[in-house]
C-alpha cells in the first residue's frame, strides 16, 4: 500500500500528465530533417564559431548544447558566488501554487531552489531534452525528498507543455542554445496562461569581463528583438541587471483578444 507521501506523488503525476503536458513522439537528440536547411528563419555558414553549430537566427549564430557529461559543471559549489542563483530566484517573484516550467532543467540546480518557493501546492516542470540530465534530477529529488518537480522529457523544437496553463517559464543560459528558437519560443509563449511570464536568463553580451563563450552570450537587445515577434504575444515587462554576470530579460503573455 502506498504511503501518504507516496499516493500524493502518483496523484500529482496523474494531474500533471493529463492537464499539463502534451504527449509528443519525441525524435532522437540533435535529428533534424532534409526540409531544416530549407527554412528561411535560419541561415547556415560552414566557417563559423566552433562552439557555435554553424546555424543563424536573426543574426546571431545558435551555440552547442552543453551535454549530461557537464553536470559537474552545472552543480559546482562556486556556482552561487559566481551566478546569484538566491538572487536570481528572488527577482523571479515566485508564489505558492505556482506552476513554472524550467526549460533546459538539466540536473536540477534551479529546479530545486524554485520548488522550495511554489510550495506542495504548486509544481516545476522540469524540462530537458536528455534523458540523461532527467536521470540525473529524479535521483536528486528522490535524495531530497522533493515530490513537486516532474521531469518532463521535451525535443528540439517543443518543450511538450499544453497552451495556457503555466505562470511561469524560466530559461537559465539554455535559450541560446535551441536548435530551433523560434519554434521552441512559440510553444512557451503557447504554454503560458494570459498574464503569464517568460525569463529569459542570459550572460550579458555587452560585458566583456563575463569570462564565458562569445556565443553562450545573449544581449538585452537580441532577448528583445527574438522575443518580441507579434505571433509570440509577449510584451516586455522588465529587465533585471543585478546578477554578478547575466541579466533576467521578462516578458508577459499579452492577455486574450475579446
Amino acid at each position: 500500500m502506498l504511503s501518504g507521501h507516496g499516493l500524493t506523488f502518483v496523484v500529482r503525476q496523474v494531474f500533471v500528465l493529463i492537464v499539463l503536458l502534451t504527449p509528443l513522439a519525441m525524435p532522437a537528440l540533435g535529428q533534424s530533417s532534409s526540409s531544416d536547411q530549407d527554412d528561411p528563419r535560419y541561415t547556415y555558414q560552414e566557417i563559423h564559431d566552433p562552439n557555435g553549430i554553424g546555424k543563424f537566427y536573426m543574426g546571431r549564430e545558435i551555440a552547442r548544447v552543453m551535454g549530461h557529461q557537464g553536470i559537474a559543471w552545472l552543480e559546482r559549489p562556486q556556482r552561487e558566488r559566481e551566478e546569484g542563483l538566491s538572487l536570481l530566484v528572488e527577482a523571479l517573484r515566485l508564489e505558492p501554487g505556482m506552476v513554472v516550467a524550467d526549460i533546459g532543467a538539466g540536473s536540477g540546480v534551479i529546479s530545486t531552489l524554485m520548488a522550495e518557493q511554489v510550495g506542495p501546492t504548486g509544481i516545476v516542470l522540469a524540462v530537458d531534452i536528455q534523458q540523461e540530465m532527467l536521470d540525473a534530477l529524479a535521483a536528486k529529488c528522490k535524495q531530497l525528498n522533493i515530490d513537486n518537480i516532474l521531469p518532463v522529457l521535451g525535443s528540439t523544437r517543443s518543450p511538450a507543455l499544453k497552451p495556457g496553463v503555466v505562470d511561469l517559464v524560466v530559461m537559465v543560459d539554455v535559450y541560446h542554445e535551441f536548435d530551433f528558437p523560434y519554434e521552441m519560443l512559440h510553444e512557451i509563449a503557447a504554454s503560458l496562461k494570459p498574464g503569464g511570464r517568460v525569463a529569459f536568463v542570459e550572460y550579458r553580451k555587452e560585458d566583456p569581463t563575463v569570462p564565458i563563450k562569445e556565443v553562450h552570450k545573449m544581449s538585452e537587445a537580441q532577448v528583445k528583438r527574438e522575443a518580441s515577434l507579434p505571433e509570440f504575444g509577449l510584451r516586455w515587462k522588465e529587465t533585471f541587471g543585478k546578477l554578478p554576470r547575466q541579466h533576467v530579460v521578462l516578458f508577459e503573455k499579452l492577455p486574450l483578444a475579446d
